[in-house]
């Protein structure tokens, strides 16, 4: 069983820095309503962030092993948050807006479908509190 470890740093005021496993790092941050500076991404937006991200690479590799080209990939994730403490997203759903001339639809549909059935870690993981809904739009 793989493990990660990340550390997260208190900066100043609301603003954490914190580390990925492969080196970079990201700031979070809260809005200025909020009593934050606005500098970094909502911890809740990276989710989602992060669910469009795990997607979206698992698309790009496999159309490529597929051969299934496409010019340009937008993923664009809408989701609910809950009203009451503690706040989560309880609905999900995740677009695929494909751009390219000729786009094989029937394999791109097919890569998709594997990335959110079988490969993608955090679809799951969002499966396990939400209910996912996806949709993929084609523009040749």
């Amino acid at each position: 069983m793989a493990s990660n470890i990340i550390t997260t740093e208190w900066k100043k005021n609301l603003l954490f820095k914190s580390d990925n496993p492969n080196g970079a790092q990201v700031l979070m941050d809260t809005s200025y309503a909020n009593g934050g500076n606005a500098v970094g991404a909502s911890p809740k937006a990276l989710m989602l962030s992060s669910l469009a991200g795990c997607s979206g690479l698992d698309v790009v590799m496999i159309a490529e092993k597929m051969r299934a080209p496409f010019e340009d990939l937008k993923i664009i994730v809408e989701a609910n948050l809950t009203d009451e403490h503690p706040k989560y997203y309880d609905k999900v759903h995740v677009k695929y807006i494909f751009e390219g001339n000729n786009l094989d639809s029937e394999k791109l549909t097919k890569v998709v479908n594997l990335s959110i059935d079988k490969y993608c870690g955090v679809m799951e993981m969002f499966r396990q509190f939400s209910k996912v809904t996806t949709e993929i739009v084609f523009n040749d």
